[in-house]
């Protein structure tokens, strides 16, 4: 019994593991451009929140690309300007965690839950401290 729950363990960390590795090699190497921004569609209708994601769009995600590189290096270059930082990913790849790439401090952890990822589309679920959004972005090309 105990050889059975431990080969059974094993399985599933090996698929945990596998799916992680499936979504970073997804993310990896690709200038992902935000071309929209939603409010996610089961958030209750705040017109404020409408409005945000319209100004955002228009605005400060207009000219915006983030990109993910060897050794979890992450790069988000708004309006020509690129910051770079450490990035991992949690919860069996549906969750990346990004902090400073100096102290990888957790003091400084931004959560970005993944809603959809293939070779085309990466959406993300980011919290702006007032409300959430869904950055729909593709690879620049």
């Amino acid at each position: 019994m105990r050889l059975k729950i431990y080969y059974s363990t094993l399985l599933l960390l090996f698929l945990v593991a596998c799916n992680a590795s499936k979504t970073d090699q997804l993310l990896k190497n690709k200038k992902w451009r935000v071309y929209d921004v939603q409010v996610p569609p089961n958030d209750p209708y705040n017109l404020t929140q409408v409005t945000q994601s319209k100004d955002f769009k228009s605005g400060y995600y207009s000219n915006v690309y983030y990109q993910f590189l060897d050794n979890n290096v992450f790069i988000a270059t708004i309006d020509n300007v690129p910051d770079t930082g450490h990035y991992e990913l949690l919860s069996n790849g549906k969750i990346i965690s990004v902090t400073s790439a100096k102290n990888k401090s957790r003091k400084s952890e931004h959560l970005v839950n993944i809603v959809h990822l293939d070779d085309d589309h990466f959406d993300m679920k980011v919290y702006t401290g007032e409300f959430h959004f869904i950055l729909r972005t593709k690879p620049s090309k």
